[in-house]
């Protein structure tokens, strides 16, 4: 499939273009489009699509508009991939070649380093193709907001960049006369663009017409002082006064002329070759060039900072290699192995004299003292554009002497610290180093390989990917061990890298200075006492990150001492702070930092690290719990040990955004749990997550976690645990639709609370009875389990429970046939909700009463109360239950006569079973079939 947005928005799959006629959706696909291969949240998307004026179903709509989106695609014979929903949004998988933009990027950047490479043929052809790409105004069909248009502009941008570096080749080639039409157009079109009004003049003087080419200097001057008050650039002025000097050097020159030196040092070590991925870091880095500085005089500097082995000299010398026609006076380069475990850092005294060296400046002419030299060198530079490459810097100080003071140089610096001071100080640019994305990372081993061997093992070759951590070190470790054995499957290879024991001694390179284990250990060897225990204890962790609080918890650490750590493993790149206050790092640094662990830290330090982080984890999700669910099944968790902190949650709000931080790591604790028998954990906390995990519809992680939970329960002969993770599992039996093993589970949960201590269990398994006797038919038994539990409630004093057993009989009512009764019951209910602030019993009960008046013929009233219950499960995050309401709202706005309407809300309703995977989708799709031929 085939995306296009240099001029109107175009979709190809086989050949055959795509229509996409809603202009909503086309907004929508858009900006997917302009976002390939990256998620992109809800809140983006409806940023995107209206602005600052969107309407309160923006978020559902937004679902539908994906839902179509998706249908076209599967219509199309696209994988169910193509267009994937996560955590961070919503994502368009293209693939490479896929999107006409990315593919000029990549042109373009091809044919810019062609032309520093002097190939001034392989310049034009590359340029000529990338230009023939463009086929009007980007997107020039499709509106939106949300600053979509600063990334337009940067597309024109780039067009016109390409323009000119595909004129300079062709100046380079000689073809002057033939470009002197084409140039006065184009400087007509762009008055202030200089360089087409410099190319332009060689391109006059060079076919014998130089009062022509004088005079198109004078125009440029006249309307540059007229228009902005400023003269034309130096290098405009250069060329000019050449041709009035008839410089020789015109004749023959290929580009504009400029001042050189005779040694022009050319330092930059060899381009890789296999270099893939970071075009968005590329394009920082190219956006730096021609930045007019905060302060006149200033030089731009950039600091590329990341972990070892991220790749950080990789991209350094790709892009200088990229731009280095932008630096005509040379490039200088040095490894200050700040990090290197193969020797020791390079002194600024080291550094400064070899660069005096490569401009060959006599012995006799350099200084004794270090200020001194460094004044030289700065001197040297003072008036040429010149590029300097700081690679493995250990913190600013090793650097501020290496800095030129021209605003014509640039320097560009690589370390694994995160040179705050050099930020803040010398206002130098971060370039962040993170992974390879898994498309980057595929790109990187198809440039190290044979095709074919890729292609004949993507299973193979997408786990080699993540058991590499998609670090680029290890994925070309990797690769070199594929390389030289050209027969050896890509299987036999993970199967070396599975055992995350071992995996480290495979990626063992023998040489220092590749090794990933002795880069690690130069990191962590420089560490204080806090944060290398942090470090190590962070390698046993089981989730893929961790909070701030969580991380106190496990190191046994004070709140500020455990901030203070978790800084310095950032600033050393040792932890990656991907979003506030939670941490993580990649599998393989992981691997490490738990050897680490086994080696320096005894079993009991390790045991009482996890006891403690999972008494995080339980105490923080009980009371997370208890705001999301007034009526939730109570109990007494596990006394915390000392050194434990619980997060502080302040309503519903903060408890869901809470659980849905904590997802992946709450399933990965309760695994651990069960593993190193924490056996009361690994009942507890999943009994913890059964409302969180119902309403946001993970019914799987609530059936993979019962069992977990129910086996942990039975090994410690606990009954109150048995019985909890019976109704867990029959409530995850029931939304999948296995509704006979859902009452199995249920009466076996009876029989474990038939004791007078636990009658508020006993009413809970009754409760859930209820609800699996209506989704059998069976609504009569269903009203008595609903009676019983009002019964065991009321007598508890147990008010949010008896209301919300008076919102169930209410509805069973109704099932009946019995409205009047219904309303009477729910409109009890309804009081009794809102005086407790029950939101979630709230909604269900205006659910029941939108259901009684639809079958009273009250559809106005219906439709009301179905919008009040929307709202409030949206507002507590409740999908499933907004699913339910939707349909129902849709068949009371069809009595009205309203059929487009209740098409529309049927489509949400769609949207959001689908993304849960319920099978109650396939009947919204029969109402849908007979409206709209779904």
């Amino acid at each position: 499939m085939e995306f296009g947005v240099l001029g109107p928005l175009r979709v190809e799959a086989g050949g055959q273009a795509v229509l996409v006629t809603s202009a909503k959706q086309r907004a929508v696909l858009t900006a997917l489009v302009l976002r390939a291969n990256q998620p992109l949240s809800v809140a983006r998307l409806v940023d995107a699509v209206w602005g600052d004026e969107s309407p309160s179903s923006a978020h559902g709509l937004i679902q539908t508009y994906v839902w179509r989106l998706r249908r076209l695609f599967r219509a199309l014979g696209e994988d169910e991939d193509r267009l994937s929903g996560g955590p961070g949004g919503y994502l368009l998988r293209v693939d490479p070649g896929g999107l006409d933009s990315a593919e000029f990027d990549r042109l373009l950047g091809l044919g810019t380093h062609a032309l520093a490479q002097d190939d001034a043929s392989g310049a034009a052809h590359t340029l000529r193709a990338a230009l023939a790409l463009w086929r009007g105004d980007p997107i020039e069909d499709v509106v939106l907001h949300g600053g979509y248009d600063s990334m337009v502009q940067r597309m024109v941008e780039q067009r016109t960049t390409a323009l000119e570096e595909r004129i300079e080749a062709d100046l380079r080639l000689g073809l002057h006369e033939s470009l002197v039409g084409e140039l006065r157009q184009l400087s007509a079109e762009y008055p202030l663009r200089e360089r087409f009004s410099g190319q332009l003049m060689l391109a006059l003087y060079r076919s014998g017409r130089q009062a022509e080419a004088l005079a198109t200097f004078q125009a440029l001057r006249t309307r540059l002082a007229d228009e902005l008050g400023i003269d034309p650039c130096p290098d405009v002025c250069q060329l000019h006064e050449s041709m009035l000097r008839a410089d020789t050097a015109l004749a023959g020159c290929a580009g504009e002329p400029r001042a050189r030196q005779n040694v022009v040092p050319r330092q930059l070590s060899a381009g890789i070759p296999h270099f893939a991925g970071r075009v968005a870091e590329l394009e920082a880095l190219t956006s730096l060039l021609g930045r007019p500085a905060d302060t006149p005089g200033t030089v731009v500097i950039s600091a590329i900072h990341g972990t070892a082995g991220i790749g950080k000299t990789a991209l350094a010398i790709h892009w200088a290699h990229q731009v280095a026609h932008e630096f005509p006076d040379g490039q200088l380069y040095v490894n200050l192995r700040g990090f290197d475990p193969s020797g020791d850092p390079v002194a600024p005294a080291e550094a400064i004299r070899g660069f005096l060296d490569a401009f060959q400046i006599p012995t006799g002419q350099i200084p004794v003292g270090l200020d001194a030299q460094a004044a030289l060198y700065r001197t040297l530079l003072a008036t040429k554009r010149t590029l300097v490459v700081l690679d493995n810097a250990r913190d600013a100080d090793q650097i501020r002497l290496l800095l030129p003071g021209s605003p014509t140089c640039m320097a560009v610096i690589t370390s694994r610290n995160q040179l705050v001071g050099l930020i803040a100080a010398e206002g130098a640019q971060p370039v962040t180093l993170g992974l390879l994305t898994p498309h980057e990372a595929r790109e990187l081993l198809g440039r190290r390989l044979e095709p074919g061997r890729i292609a004949n093992e993507p299973e193979a070759t997408a786990r080699l990917i993540d058991l590499c951590a998609r670090l680029p070190l290890a994925l070309n470790i990797a690769a070199a061990r594929a390389a030289t054995h050209p027969t050896l499957p890509l299987g036999k290879l993970v199967a070396q890298l599975q055992d995350a024991r071992n995996r480290l001694d495979a990626l063992d390179t023998r040489d220092q200075a590749s090794d990933i284990r002795a880069m690690f250990s130069c990191s962590y060897e420089d560490l204080d006492a806090d944060s290398a225990t942090m470090f190590r204890l962070l390698g046993i962790h089981p989730g893929p990150d961790i909070s701030l609080p969580a991380a106190a918890s496990l190191a046994g650490l004070p709140m500020h001492r455990a901030r203070g750590a978790l800084d310095r493993l950032t600033s050393a790149h040792l932890l990656t702070e991907h979003t506030m206050d939670r941490f993580a790092f990649h599998d393989l640094l992981r691997v490490y930092a738990a050897e680490r662990a086994q080696a320096v830290d005894s079993a009991a330090t390790r045991d009482s690290a996890t006891h403690r982080v999972l008494d995080h984890y339980l105490h923080t999700a009980h009371s997370a719990t208890q705001l999301l669910n007034a009526t939730w099944d109570p109990f007494i968790p596990v006394r915390p040990q000392h050194a434990v902190l619980t997060e502080e949650l302040a309503d519903p709000g903060q408890a869901l955004a809470w659980f849905e931080a904590e997802h992946q790591v709450l399933l990965a604790a309760i695994t651990h749990a069960a593993e190193a028998r924490f056996d009361t954990h690994a009942w507890q906390i999943p009994h913890t997550l059964l409302t969180y995990f119902d309403r946001r519809g993970h019914w799987i992680d609530l059936s993979t976690t019962g069992h977990i939970a129910l086996s942990a329960a039975q090994r410690v002969a606990d009954r109150t645990g048995q019985a909890c993770s019976h109704r867990g599992l029959a409530r995850a039996c029931m939304r999948l639709g296995s509704l006979e093993k859902a009452h199995q589970h249920l009466v076996r949960a009876l029989e474990l609370c038939l004791r007078p201590s636990d009658r508020a269990g006993q009413a809970h398994t009754h409760h859930d009875l209820a609800l699996v006797c209506e989704q059998q038919g069976r609504n009569r038994e269903a009203l008595r389990h609903a009676q019983q539990v009002h019964s065991l409630l009321q007598a508890q004093g147990h008010p949010a429970g008896v209301a919300n057993a008076l919102n169930n009989i209410g509805w069973f009512h109704s099932l009946l046939g019995d409205h009047q009764q219904a309303l009477t019951y729910c409109q009890q209910a309804l009081i009794l909700q809102r005086e407790l602030g029950n939101h979630a019993g709230e909604a269900g009960t205006w659910d029941s009463l939108g259901h009684t008046h639809h079958h009273l013929g009250n559809h106005d009233e219906a439709i009301s109360c179905f919008q009040h219950a929307i709202e409030l499960y949206q507002q507590i995050g409740d999908r499933y239950y907004e699913a339910g309401s939707l349909i129902r709202l849709g068949d009371a706005q069809q009595a009205t006569g309203a059929a487009d309407t209740a098409d529309e809300t049927w489509l949400h309703a769609l949207a959001i079973l689908e993304d849960l995977q319920h099978p109650d989708a396939e009947n919204v799709r029969t109402k849908l079939r007979h409206t709209v031929g779904l």
